[in-house]
């Protein structure tokens, strides 16, 4: 088994990111910004951008990239943060949230990843070689 000092350091930016999406979900709603009629788009758009970072963060940190359990995990830290804001003060928790943005937020992210990384294009295919004309 690793020692707890190799292992630790590898969750850091997890539990960074937790603790960050916990800290915005406990704000009540007077607390949070408006953006006016931008606000529906930026609010939402900060789902998927931080559950993105969270899959990755967990992807960082789990053996040999597992990017299926990266995605679960972030998707049950979502589930688990919805029900933690239905308890805050004007606020509510949304089933849209946990499964369209912050679920597509992390899936997308971790597929740019997993593209990115195993020397994909991200659309369409690379060739091995170029033909040369003879």
């Amino acid at each position: 088994m690793k020692k707890l000092s190799a292992i630790v350091p590898r969750w850091l930016p997890a539990l960074a990111m937790m603790l960050s999406i916990f800290a915005f979900s406990s704000r009540t709603s007077h607390e949070l910004p408006n953006y006016g009629g931008w606000d529906y788009f930026i609010k939402k758009s900060a789902h998927a951008v931080g559950y993105g970072l969270l899959g990755l963060s967990y992807l960082h940190a789990l053996p040999k990239r597992n990017y299926k359990l990266a995605w679960l995990l972030a998707l049950l830290y979502s589930a688990t943060d919805e029900f933690h804001q239905s308890f805050v003060a004007g606020r509510h928790a949304a089933v849209t949230d946990v499964l369209v943005f912050d679920n597509l937020g992390a899936m997308i992210t971790l597929f740019i990843h997993y593209r990115w990384s195993s020397g994909h294009k991200l659309i369409g295919r690379y060739h091995e070689k170029e033909i040369q004309p003879t």
